[in-house]
Formats: C-alpha cells, sequence, structure tokens
C-alpha cells in the first residue's frame, strides 16, 4: 500500500501548528505560481503538508488563487488526502458560527476560474459525483468527535465567486436550492484534486449566518474575523488530532478517488499534446507514463 502523506490547505493561524522538522519550502510548478511556498514536517512520523490557500498575510483573493498550481504542489509533495480547512456561512438556524461542518457535496457557482488540467490536445473526462472521499470525511469526524469540536456531518457547500458576498436575493436562492454552507474556495479545488487523484474532504467553519438571516443582518466581516479567531485554535486541534490518528498507509478509496484518472483520458496516446502531457507529470503521470 501507498504510505499516507497528509496535505492541508487553508488560512491564516492554521500554519502555526506544532510540527517536528517543520520547514518551508519553494515548490515548483508548470502551471504558475502555487499561493505560497509549503509547510512540511511530520505529526507523530506522519508526513504533513500545509499550503496556506491565500498565501501568508492572506494576499490572494478567492478568484486570483491559482487552484491547478495548488493542487499539482501537493501531487508532487506526495500528498494523498487533502483536507480544506476554509470558513464559510450558514444557511441553516442548526448550523450556528463555530460549527465545523463536515461536506459531502459541492455546488459550483464559479465562472473566472481555470476548473481543469486537461483541455484541447488532452482531453479527460472524470466523474465528481462523490466528490468527498468517505473514509478521509470519516477521519475528519473522527478527530472533530475525539477533540469535542461542534462539528455536523454532511451538507452541500455552495461555493460562490465572490469576492463580495451574497445578496439577500442570492442568499435566499442557495437557501431554497438546499445547500448548507456558503464559500468562496472549494471550487474548483475539489474538481482539481480529484483529477489528481488526491483523497478530498472539507472541514468548513461557520463563520456566520448568510444574508438571508432575518434577525442576524448583512454579513459583517469585523464580526466574522472575531469567529474566525474563535475557529483557528479548535482548527489546529482538529489538525493535529487528525494526523496523530491517521492511517499510516493509504487505503483504497471506496470512490475512487485515487484511481479517477483510471479511464477517464479519451486522446489517444499519438494524438496528444506533447507539452500538456509534460505539464501532467506529475498530476497524471500514473497513467500517462505506462
Amino acid at each position: 500500500m501507498t504510505k499516507s502523506v497528509l496535505g492541508i490547505v487553508g488560512g491564516s493561524g492554521v500554519y502555526d501548528i506544532e510540527m517536528d522538522n517543520a520547514r518551508w519550502e519553494r515548490v515548483e510548478s508548470p502551471w504558475g505560481e502555487p499561493s505560497d511556498e509549503v509547510r512540511r514536517g511530520e505529526i507523530g512520523e506522519l508526513p504533513v503538508v500545509f499550503l496556506p490557500r491565500h498565501g501568508r498575510g492572506h494576499r490572494v483573493s478567492p478568484s486570483h488563487i491559482n487552484y491547478r498550481a495548488n493542487i499539482d504542489v501537493m501531487k508532487r509533495c506526495g500528498v494523498t488526502d487533502l483536507v480544506s480547512v476554509s470558513a464559510c456561512g450558514s444557511f441553516r438556524e442548526e448550523l450556528p458560527p463555530g460549527t465545523f461542518v463536515i461536506v459531502d457535496q459541492f455546488i459550483d457557482r464559479t465562472f473566472v476560474r481555470d476548473k481543469s488540467f486537461f483541455g484541447e490536445g488532452l482531453v479527460a473526462h472524470v466523474s465528481v459525483a462523490d466528490p468527498v472521499s468517505p473514509l478521509l470525511a470519516d477521519a475528519v469526524e473522527a478527530a472533530a468527535k475525539a477533540e469535542g469540536i461542534p462539528h455536523a456531518r454532511g451538507g452541500t457547500y455552495l461555493c460562490m465567486e465572490g469576492p463580495q458576498f451574497s445578496t439577500v436575493a442570492e442568499s435566499k436562492l442557495y437557501r431554497a436550492w438546499g445547500c448548507d454552507v456558503i464559500g468562496m474556495t472549494n471550487m474548483p479545488e475539489a474538481k482539481l484534486a480529484r483529477e489528481a487523484e488526491i483523497c478530498y474532504a472539507t472541514a468548513a467553519m461557520v463563520t456566520d449566518f448568510d444574508s438571508w438571516h432575518p434577525h442576524h443582518g448583512a454579513v459583517d466581516i469585523t464580526s466574522i474575523l472575531n469567529v474566525m479567531r474563535a475557529n483557528v485554535s479548535n482548527a489546529i486541534r482538529l489538525v493535529t488530532r487528525l494526523a496523530k490518528d491517521f492511517p499510516r498507509e493509504h487505503p483504497p478509496c471506496p470512490v475512487h478517488s485515487d484511481t479517477a484518472l483510471e479511464y477517464a483520458i479519451m486522446t489517444a496516446p499519438d494524438k496528444r499534446d506533447p507539452e500538456l502531457a509534460a505539464k501532467l507529470d506529475a498530476v497524471a503521470g500514473r497513467v500517462l507514463n505506462r
């Protein structure tokens, strides 16, 4: 079996987590500049790779994150399992600020982001029917339970473009669709992780009720930041416990996240664009090089 390498992508504060042999490293990607260097180390002898999604100091807006480079860098670091730790708004009274929602579905409402590693000259179609890897979500849930962190298992995350928050009409629409939380970062991140055959799960940290709520008013950035600071200590505890208890051998994924490209590439070998194939050396090398 493959040795597990746990990847974490998240925001300010989470990258202060204590790790043995912690060091920042620059990893080059043919897809351009990632958000930042990665912070590598070990927790309980498990290799852990952390990437600040917005860069240290929160320099990169959700719409301008180079998601392809970020996922490619994680793949080059050997990450087998990637956990997103990200802020979100809530559409449900029963999911108040401070709750960690371990989502299982996404609706992608973004429209200015590169959403695939594949394209003209090398076409592939992967399934994202079940975008979250259930064993990884199980491990995140177990860590939350062990640490006594308020959490909910399951739910739909709507990813909006941003950087502005929702209008009241939009918020009510998404709530009527059956969405549970809203954020700006997990798409196309989850899709690209699937293309890279990396198991993916999200711990969505509720910071506010979105603008639909009649008694909480419009989303206020000051209030959000206050809740986010309170969430950071829980996020660090969650990640630390997750790493300590994580299986050292990567088990096969029940929804085939780790073999998603097995039959996905449609372009005949003699018709493939060699430049694009070269850029896919990390993401798709397992299937392209055989």
